[in-house]
């Protein structure tokens, strides 16, 4: 199959800077991890990966954002046409995972209405956990994402969080639709104003 005719997926990685979003995004890919490539990302770092879902190929554009606050300007417009959003904390790290109220809240305000989010806690091959699994489980299902703990550098569940994003925006008709996700930003912006969805189509944001 060409690639232009490839149905093509966004997934942005967010959360704090040192999560561990790199290093989950390079295992995934290109199956590398490497201690000494572990710095913080400036601005956007961004991977192409092909993969195929029950005999259809598909082209999945991986945004891996910088947790900095320097870099939140720039890193807000990436969110535009994504279609999922891996939210990553470290588990040896309390503060990291006490900011993901943030970037849940930060998804849902710069993302497109219905994004597909997955929380993940990372890191778990450390000593000195400082997050229990059933709290990531539990901030989980309070936003209504996916979860699952990895370790990028054991390769332990690195597939899961990919997998069950794409598994998820597949299945969700709107989400692969431009037309339809177009739609779906129009009513999102007449909410925002009052407007009736009759007349929505007077405040689409293109």
């Amino acid at each position: 199959m060409a690639p232009e005719s490839e149905p093509t997926i966004k997934i942005l990685l967010i959360g704090p800077s040192n999560s561990g979003k790199t290093a989950l995004l390079l295992r995934y890919v290109d199956d590398i991890f490497d201690m000494d490539t572990a710095t913080a990302t400036i601005g956007v770092d961004f991977r192409v990966k092909k993969v195929a879902v029950k005999g259809k190929a598909y082209r999945l554009l991986l945004f891996d954002t910088a947790g900095q606050e320097r870099f939140r300007t720039l890193t807000s417009s990436y969110y535009r046409n994504a279609q999922g959003c891996i939210l990553v904390y470290d588990v040896s790290n309390r503060e990291s995972f006490l900011s993901m109220d943030h970037w849940f809240g930060e998804c849902a305000k710069y993302a497109e209405p219905g994004i597909v989010t997955y929380l993940v806690g990372s890191k778990i091959d450390r000593g000195g956990r400082a997050v229990a699994t059933e709290e990531g489980k539990a901030l989980a299902e309070r936003y209504g994402a996916g979860f699952v703990e990895v370790s990028s550098k054991t390769r332990e569940n690195v597939r899961t969080p990919f997998v069950e994003v794409v598994d998820r925006i597949i299945e969700t008709p709107e989400l692969m639709d431009p037309k339809l996700t177009r739609k779906r930003r129009e009513n999102a912006v007449a909410l925002d104003h009052g407007v009736d969805d009759d007349t929505a189509g007077a405040s689409c944001v293109c």
